[in-house]
């Protein structure tokens, strides 16, 4: 088992009105070797549960163990090691540092966990993507599309067991979207990766986990499943 959440809760204050419970009693297993598409309607919780997984937000409640290890007993400094040598993560805002290139950004957190051939290993990373001639350009002169590609070759040389993306194809073209779902697909073994597009579920990851109301709604192996099934979920 890669990853076992029992009982889930996640509050978060809102001004006036006490708490707005986002997560309620969520249960989910994800075992080694699965691709889980997380999907539902924008508000539904999918982000919320990612940054949870990821370790950057703490539950209100619940179990969360991820490699057999509870994340929520974890001290920071623990959390922040764990994180480092089993989770890569592509973040929907992308978090890109902006004084740096885009060859930068992405060798930095390999040179960080001690990767001798980051540089190389990050020239590969933008080729993948279809970036090797932008290398040393700035955000601030990529488009948003080139910026999310940035983001996820950040995230591909890791040699993470586990992926956890949050919308990693918003920007994208259809072409280069397929490019990537297919990419991460194949680099990672086990990936969990919140998308709004249907058919991109449907044909890149095994099993489709529908979020609706907090809690899991839909969990089905994808070849059991029509888009009409996913549908109902928006």
């Amino acid at each position: 088992m890669i990853l076992e959440i029992k009982g889930l809760d996640k509050s978060f204050p809102q001004a006036g009105h006490g708490q707005i419970e986002v997560l309620k009693n969520l249960n989910l297993e994800v075992h080694e070797g699965e691709t889980v598409a997380v999907v539902g309607q924008s508000g539904c919780g999918k982000s919320t549960l990612l940054s949870l997984l990821a370790g950057l937000d703490r539950q209100t409640s619940g179990s969360l163990r991820i490699r057999g290890m509870e994340i929520s007993e974890m001290s920071e400094v623990k959390l922040t090691q764990f994180r480092a040598e089993n989770i890569g993560i592509i973040f929907q805002q992308f978090y890109l540092m902006p004084h740096l290139t885009a060859l930068e950004n992405v060798s930095l957190p390999l040179e960080m966990f001690g990767q001798e051939d980051s540089i190389e290993r990050a020239q590969e990373a933008l080729l993948q993507v279809g970036l090797a001639e932008r290398e040393k350009h700035f955000p601030h002169q990529l488009s948003g599309g080139e910026s999310q590609r940035v983001a996820i070759a950040r995230a591909l040389y890791r040699n993470a067991p586990v992926l956890l993306a949050d919308e990693p194809i918003s920007a994208l073209d259809g072409p280069m979207a397929h490019h990537v779902m297919q990419l991460l697909r194949d680099r990672f073994k086990t990936s969990v990766i919140a998308l709004h597009d249907v058919e991109m579920a449907m044909k890149y990851c095994n099993r489709i986990v529908g979020i609706q109301n907090g809690q899991v709604a839909l969990d089905e192996p994808t070849d059991q499943l029509a888009a009409a099934d996913i549908m109902s979920l928006y």
